[in-house]
């Protein structure tokens, strides 16, 4: 878990105290200070880290960014603690349910063949009301299919087997966002099996300015990942280019029209 500056104490000592209060208890859990924080925040995270013997604490003197951040642990953990098998995500702002590791790790164990493993999540607002959810496909073959479209797994709720990064897959550094988008691609033109659990492992954060966040620069690199993905997956159809023009003009659009086609996108994919 990565925590940058303008985090709120509230919601990182919610996300904090989920992953210590998880059903599953044979994990280490490493916070990234990533650039300077809120003093409170600084604080709670160094005492998190005295009061609790499998959390591990790295700082930052400059803000570098998600990808650097999560290479940089990966790397850490192989070189470490090299019998560690999976990585997970977390964001400071969102809230694992109690037995999403309980769960993820059981499903790896039974299917040897998953290499990367998502949920579904709901989406809560700044008062932790439920506002949406997002429900993605749940086998390998439908992601393979949707992937040249869209980003088929909640970056939050992800685990991947140690065994990926120890072959030399890496988050590409140079992307401050949809690095997971790029990521997954490469991982299955390599013939990585991807899954999602149907259950809701995970509270998202989706606050005020959310839409507005998405940004032209996230807009222009999901563009080039859905052409990267068509190329890498043999999957260069009318569909595919026609949806990837329609996001990207959407995207130039007032905040309230892309609101509405979030929406209406959400409830087409929850079906």
């Amino acid at each position: 878990m990565a925590v940058y500056a303008g985090d709120r104490l509230d919601w990182v000592t919610s996300a904090v105290e989920s992953i210590l209060a998880q059903s599953y208890r044979d994990f280490l859990f490493v916070i990234v200070v990533d650039g300077v924080v809120d003093d409170a925040i600084h604080a709670f995270i160094e005492q998190t880290q005295n009061e609790n013997a499998n959390v591990v604490l790295f700082k930052g003197t400059q803000n570098v960014g998600l990808s650097q951040c999560m290479n940089y642990v990966i790397e850490h953990v192989l070189k470490q603690w090299p019998d560690i098998q999976f990585f997970f995500r977390m964001d400071a702002d969102d809230i694992s349910v109690a037995n999403r590791l309980a769960n993820q790790v059981a499903f790896f164990k039974q299917h040897n063949d998953v290499d990367v493993l998502g949920s579904s999540l709901v989406e809560i607002n700044e008062h932790g009301k439920i506002v949406g959810q997002r429900l993605l496909p749940l086998h390998h073959e439908q992601i393979l299919k949707v992937l040249p479209r869209r980003c088929a797994l909640n970056h939050p709720t992800v685990g991947v087997r140690m065994s990926v990064f120890a072959q030399g897959h890496r988050y590409r550094s140079e992307l401050m966002n949809t690095q997971d988008y790029f990521l997954w691609i490469e991982l299955c033109a390599k013939g990585f099996k991807f899954a999602n659990l149907a259950d809701t492992l995970l509270e998202f954060r989706r606050v005020n300015d959310f839409y507005k966040r998405r940004g032209l620069n996230k807009s222009l690199n999901e563009f080039k990942a859905r052409f990267f993905a068509m190329k890498a997956l043999n999957s260069l159809t009318l569909l595919n280019v026609t949806y990837a023009f329609a996001v990207i003009l959407l995207r130039v659009m007032p905040a309230r029209l892309i609101k509405l086609a979030y929406k209406i996108d959400r409830f087409f994919l929850n079906r």
